[in-house]
């Protein structure tokens, strides 16, 4: 096999990757964001940060262990170079991080919302402290010394661990003491004020308590980071008819994988460093310092216990999903059989689609409710409309996927209540994830069958789409239908190949279309006009097809709010290629293809990004939008994000991002939208922005440039 060209034009994922989570942070440092929620962005970047260690740098070390000579084909680093350039790159955001937390720390406490460390606490706090330590917190501890009768305990993933030296008489030895997961995060002190002391430093003050016949120095607190990229398909399917079981398994096996990041609240001597560097086989430049907690879970708690004149000040103003505005009062089914509706989340409510199964579940002419699912909230009345249906006799199919990373658990329980309801539960492919969001319903009208198609761009879980944006479309076309009833059929049997005439679907015929398209536009040289939004962009033969679009003269906007591998403004490759990451109050999260423009443009939405995973190695749907009315709205709502000059930002050509407009310009594209949907139900004067030009006006110029 030959040696693989390197473009030009291309940068490496996980590089990128770190530049999205970057991005996150600046959200973090933005000082027109409420308080609160800046200090959610902190909370969010660290979860990110915890996932790419355990997933993606997991990855990367198995690579580095199985041949350390294959190369990306972006950028042309070894796993090796790949996991030197992380640590490296990780490293400065470290301390922006745990600047960004003290100056938020304390810009809260001129509103008593404070974390303390145990010096700063009053006498009377320190006694209610030393009170609930030896009451609810000592009793549950499970301490443990090292020495040599007592070997280096297994230190679970992410789980925090006080460490100290121990002396007793002429034996040196180190205690650990694991800080439980059933203890809460923080210790809450009295007083109406939000003023706590976190769990890990009331452990650390009291070690003397633990430890009793010891003399205890050099406190600290630790936390590993553990390989968690685990993959079933590696697993003996033969050996084992259940796949609820193997699941079950590979959760156990990844609490016991190799460490790759190893976190330290105080900096380590040379004695422990080389220790530790030998007991978990690290480098010293996997070890990272932080002034900071390791777990943030409870800042969203806190958020949520401030009290309502608080609120107004350190949090977003409350916004409730609207009613759709393609909807009138009354069955949601009856007007989906009339014509096609577009919900928007979180700006508009799931309700409607809810609203959809329960009315099929009942209604005495639907015959069969069929639907993919990848994650699930942990309360799901969808599940319980599903389960309502197979008791009232339809016959409920669900394609659950019980390999959606880190909702294995949430996915498996989900399918064994729905089997218990006489739901039929059938999972994925044995080396292909389904991703796809789609629901079909069919039902009889007089003696034909008939059916409601729903498309969707993420995931059917209730509580995300109050904080994801996304696309759902419900349509009563029949040739959808069709192709959607045969798509069912197609994953029941284990049939990859199908053939369909509306849908295009992964992994056999979403790539190729998709390029197809593409080659229209490109056909049309300067005429043409690509915009697609996306998650992430990565995949090789969509880069190469950008690049031949932008050489073509086709103007291409790639709207991709985190990795993107393609570099735009690159002379004779991609200089006209534009490419917009917009991070804000909700997460980004549709799909959105259009080729062309005006009345004549191609519209799709569907679950793949252009990732070669999604387009290979997943089962994906892609959906054309037919009816003229929701393609304006989706082309519109396009234009408002390429219009985006406050929350978006613009990556150069050297893969680095910068706002477009320093400070920040007049459109945020998420309050439009949010004031779009407030704004739906009732008369109101057009928006209007900059000077006395509309914004359907300048947005309609950034759709067609």
């Amino acid at each position: 096999m030959g040696k693989q060209q390197i473009l030009d034009y291309t940068q490496n994922r996980e590089l990128s990757w770190l530049k999205f989570n970057q991005r996150v942070l600046e959200e973090a440092r933005d000082e027109t964001v409420p308080l609160m929620e800046r200090m959610k962005f902190v909370a969010i970047f660290t979860s990110n940060l915890d996932e790419f260690f355990m997933i993606r740098v997991g990855s990367l070390y198995d690579m580095a262990s199985a041949d350390n000579s294959r190369r990306d084909t972006k950028s042309g680093m070894t796993p090796g170079q790949q996991l030197d350039a992380i640590y490296e790159a990780v490293a400065p955001l470290y301390k922006e991080r745990d600047k960004t937390y003290a100056e938020i720390k304390k810009q809260l406490r001129p509103y008593d919302v404070c974390e303390l460390d145990f010096k700063e606490l009053e006498q009377p706090e320190k006694k209610y402290v030393k009170k609930y330590f030896k009451e609810q917190v000592l009793p549950v501890l499970s301490p443990q010394i090292v020495d040599t009768n007592h070997p280096f305990p297994h230190l679970l993933n992410k789980e925090v661990y006080v460490v100290a030296n121990l002396k007793q008489g002429g034996r040196t030895m180190m205690g650990i003491v694991p800080v439980p997961e059933y203890l809460p995060d923080i210790v809450s002190l009295p007083g109406h004020d939000i003023r706590f002391i976190r769990m890990e430093k009331v452990i650390m003050e009291y070690l003397g308590l633990v430890f009793e016949r010891y003399e205890v120095s050099d406190e600290n607190y630790i936390c590993v980071t553990r390989n968690a990229d685990i993959s079933p398909d590696d697993e003996a399917y033969a050996d084992n008819d259940d796949f609820r079981h193997i699941m079950k398994e590979t959760l156990h096996k990844r609490r016991k994988m190799a460490v790759v990041r190893l976190e330290t609240a105080a900096p380590l001597g040379k004695e422990l460093e080389k220790y530790f560097c030998g007991r978990f086989r690290i480098t010293p430049a996997c070890i990272f310092r932080t002034k900071m907690p390791m777990k943030l879970g409870f800042i969203f708690a806190i958020a949520d216990r401030l009290p309502e004149t608080m609120k107004r000040a350190l949090v977003y103003a409350p916004f409730a999903p609207q009613p759709s505005s393609m909807l009138a009062d009354g069955s949601v089914m009856e007007q989906v059989k009339v014509h096609d509706v577009l919900l928007s989340y979180p700006y508009e409510s799931m309700d409607s689609f809810l609203q959809l199964i329960r009315e099929a579940a009942s209604d005495p002419d639907v015959m069969t409710i069929k639907i993919t699912i990848y994650r699930l909230a942990k309360k799901a009345r969808l599940v319980e409309y599903l389960c309502a249906a197979a008791e009232n006799g339809k016959e409920v199919t669900v394609l659950i996927e019980l390999r959606a990373r880190f909702d294995e658990q949430n996915n498996i329980e989900w399918s064994e209540r729905m089997e218990e309801a006489g739901c039929r539960v059938i999972y994925g492919f044995e080396d292909y994830k389904v991703h796809s969001k789609l629901c079909l319903i069919t039902y009889r009208n007089k003696n034909e069958i008939r059916y409601i198609t729903q498309v969707g761009t993420g995931n059917y879980n209730e509580k995300t789409a109050k904080m994801y944006t996304d696309y759902s479309l419900m349509t009563g076309n029949q040739e959808i239908g069709e192709d959607a009833a045969v798509f069912f059929k197609n994953m029941s049997i284990g049939n990859l190949d199908g053939a369909y005439d509306r849908l295009i679907v992964s992994p056999r015929g979403l790539k190729e279309s998709v390029l197809a398209l593409m080659d229209e536009e490109i056909a049309k040289k300067e005429r043409g006009r690509i915009v697609m939004k996306m998650n992430s962009v990565t995949d090789i033969d969509f880069i190469r097809k950008v690049s031949e679009a932008s050489c073509a003269g086709v103007k291409v906007d790639l709207i991709v709010r985190g990795i993107c591998c393609i570099l735009p403004g690159i002379p004779g490759r991609t200089e006209n290629v534009a490419v917009t990451s917009i991070v804000g109050r909700y997460l980004e999260h549709p799909r959105v293809f259009v080729f062309g423009a005006g009345e004549d443009a191609k519209v799709y939405i569907g679950s793949a990004d252009m990732m070669t995973r999604n387009t290979e190695k997943r089962v994906e749907v892609a959906c054309p939008v037919l009816d003229a009315k929701i393609r304006r709205k989706l082309m519109h709502d396009l234009g408002v994000m390429l219009s985006d000059d406050r929350k978006a930002r613009k990556m150069l050509s050297d893969g680095t991002y910068r706002r477009k407009v320093p400070g920040g310009g007049t459109v945020d594209a998420q309050a439009v939208f949010m004031q779009e949907a407030l704004n739906a139900r009732r008369p109101s004067a057009p928006a209007r922005t900059g000077k006395g030009k509309s914004l359907f006006a300048r947005l309609l110029g950034l759709f067609r440039r």
